[in-house]
């Protein structure tokens, strides 16, 4: 199941545990991206808040937490390679997984037709 944000976050959920990066959209309007900063394994993350942060040549944005839950790994490859998350955003480029605290969270986000009509 895949999920996005108003704020261009995408999860996928297998099982309890969420993979969540940036849209490509949110990738497009970022351009080339310098510099990632991940949460840290174990971290307990509320939703709506800072996870973390993407920084490009034109300024850096927080990636808001789109769910409550624990950081159960994050992509070290991204920080090594911060193009990953602009070049493939939904594959090479997630950002590190969280362990749903409360499922019912995933009422309030929407699909991926719901986010495209958003976006238009």
């Amino acid at each position: 199941m895949l999920k996005y944000t108003d704020e261009h976050e995408w999860l996928r959920l297998e099982g309890d545990v969420a993979t969540v990066g940036i849209t490509d959209h949110a990738a497009e309007q970022l351009g080339d991206l310098v510099f990632v900063e991940l949460p840290k394994v174990g971290a307990t993350l509320t939703k709506g808040a800072a996870a973390a942060v993407v920084e490009s040549v034109k300024a850096a944005s927080d990636v808001y937490a789109p769910v409550d839950g624990e950081v159960t790994e994050v992509n070290e490859a991204a920080v090594s390679n911060p193009e990953s998350v602009g070049t493939d955003p939904q594959g090479a480029g997630w950002l590190y997984r969280v362990r749903l605290s409360d499922p019912s969270q995933l009422d309030g986000l929407m699909d991926e037709a719901a986010y495209r009509a958003s976006l238009a």
